[in-house]
């Protein structure tokens, strides 16, 4: 069984997204996966940052103080899920977190869980991730708001399936509505248009029990679809881009979103 896999480095954003893979795992009753990672750059950089950083030794004990805060909070939020934890020392997070993508149902991590200052030096998590996981990835963001509606950011009706079967197996889990937020640029109108009726019934005969909603919006991407999101539960956009330079050159939504978004933000990999 494909797990629910969270990487955790011990800030208090990767243990709330902890939080969220636990509940999400429970939901789906699939087991939750932990990882920890710690590169030499990170220990690099926290010793050029701070001479008075501990020895080799207490990172290997502060790797296992994380790995034992996580499994906590996981178990605190799920005490019935399958938890596997894997603590990876002295491994860049990225490629770890990747090459595990690729047998995870969903990949789930904190939005700044580095900092601002390693962020900055190492490139976000979060970014690399979103162009590059073979599986969806969910960056949380601030407090999970438990209740609140699934904001979907459509962009081309021809590409939301992918995204709704996400979005609607995720309502459906959480009883939560979904919203389909159709986003247009200024003086654009009509570029992004509402889902047929016709495809909006059979996705409603999939998810019975989940209320869909439309709304059009016109703005600038970005910025729109983020306050269409300000108090949902997961905003879900898609993203095309597969190299992280390419992705912030041409502003994707998806790159927007998961960098300033107040929600979690789910993003699915969506082929053209």
């Amino acid at each position: 069984m494909s797990p629910v896999v969270v990487g955790v480095d011990g800030s208090e954003e990767s243990l709330r997204a902890v939080e969220w893979a636990a509940g999400e795992a429970q939901r789906r009753r699939q087991p939750l996966q932990i990882l920890h990672a710690f590169s030499s750059p990170l220990v690099g950089a926290a010793l050029a940052l701070a001479p008075a950083a501990p020895p080799e030794d207490d990172l290997w004990h502060a790797a296992e103080s994380t790995m034992a805060t996580a499994l906590a909070r996981a178990q605190a939020v799920a005490p019935d899920i399958e938890v596997v934890t894997t603590a990876l020392p002295h491994t860049e997070p990225v490629p770890v977190l990747l090459q595990h993508s690729r047998e995870a149902e969903l990949l789930v991590v904190g939005s700044r869980g580095l900092g601002e200052v390693a962020s900055l030096l190492l490139g976000s998590v979060g970014t690399r991730l979103g162009t590059k996981a073979a599986c969806p990835v969910v960056i949380v963001r601030g407090p999970v708001v438990a209740r609140g509606p699934v904001v979907v950011g459509i962009a081309d009706p021809g590409e939301s399936d992918d995204l709704l079967a996400f979005a609607l197996a995720h309502a459906a889990r959480t009883a939560s509505p979904v919203v389909l937020a159709h986003v247009s640029a200024e003086g654009s109108a009509g570029e992004s248009s509402p889902l047929p009726e016709s495809d909006l019934a059979r996705w409603r005969e999939r998810f019975p029990g989940v209320r869909i909603d439309q709304e059009s919006l016109i703005g600038q991407p970005g910025k729109t679809l983020m306050h269409a999101a300000s108090r949902a539960s997961l905003l879900v956009v898609g993203s095309h881009h597969h190299n992280e330079i390419s992705a912030l050159i041409h502003h994707s939504v998806s790159q927007n979103v998961l960098h300033h978004a107040s929600c979690p933000v789910a993003v699915i990999p969506v082929q053209r």
